[in-house]
C-alpha cells in the first residue's frame, strides 16, 4: 500500500509539469512559425502576413508562441499576443536586465547572417511572469524583421 502511495505521490508532482511542458514551444518550432511568416509575406505581401500576425491565425498562434514584426527602426507593425503594441517605436525598450531587446533584434536582422537568437527577459502570454526568453529573428525584406521566442524558466 506504502508503495502505491508514494507512486501516486510522485504522479501528482510530475505529471502536471509533463502537460505545462507540452504548451510550450521549441526552438525549431520558432524558426518554423519565422519561416511560415516570410513565407506569406513573400507569396501574398508583407500586409498580408501582418494581417494574418495581428488577427492570430492558427497557424501563428501555436502553444505559447507567437510570431511579431517590427520594422528596421524598431516600430511594432504586427503582434500575435498584443496588437496595442503595434504603431508604437520600441527601440528604447529595455528588459528587466537593462538590454535594449529590440536594437538587439535589429543588429541581428541588419547582420551578415540576416539571422540569429537574441535573448532577453519578456513577460509570458499565459503566466504574464517576467521570463528568460530567446528570441529567433530573420530580415523581412529590406526594412523588416519577424521573430518568434521561446520562454525558458518555466
Amino acid at each position: 500500500m506504502k508503495r502505491y502511495q508514494t507512486l501516486i505521490l510522485i504522479l501528482l508532482l510530475f505529471v502536471p509539469n509533463l502537460s505545462a511542458a507540452e504548451d510550450v514551444g521549441t526552438r525549431q518550432e520558432a524558426m518554423d512559425m519565422v519561416r511560415r511568416v516570410k513565407a506569406l509575406a513573400g507569396s501574398e505581401g508583407l500586409q498580408a502576413a501582418v494581417e494574418g500576425v495581428n488577427s492570430q491565425r492558427p497557424e501563428f498562434k501555436i502553444k505559447d508562441l507567437y510570431p511579431f514584426i517590427y520594422t528596421l527602426a524598431g516600430i511594432s507593425v504586427a503582434h500575435g499576443a498584443n496588437v496595442k503594441m503595434v504603431g508604437k517605436s520600441w527601440i528604447t525598450t529595455k528588459d528587466q536586465d537593462g538590454n535594449y531587446l529590440i536594437q538587439a533584434m535589429v543588429a541581428t536582422a541588419n547582420s551578415h547572417e540576416g539571422s540569429g537568437w537574441v535573448n532577453y527577459k519578456w513577460p509570458h502570454p499565459i503566466t504574464h511572469k517576467i521570463q528568460d526568453k530567446s528570441a529567433y529573428i530573420e530580415k523581412l525584406g529590406e526594412n523588416y524583421f519577424v521573430g518568434v521566442g521561446i520562454y525558458s524558466g518555466l
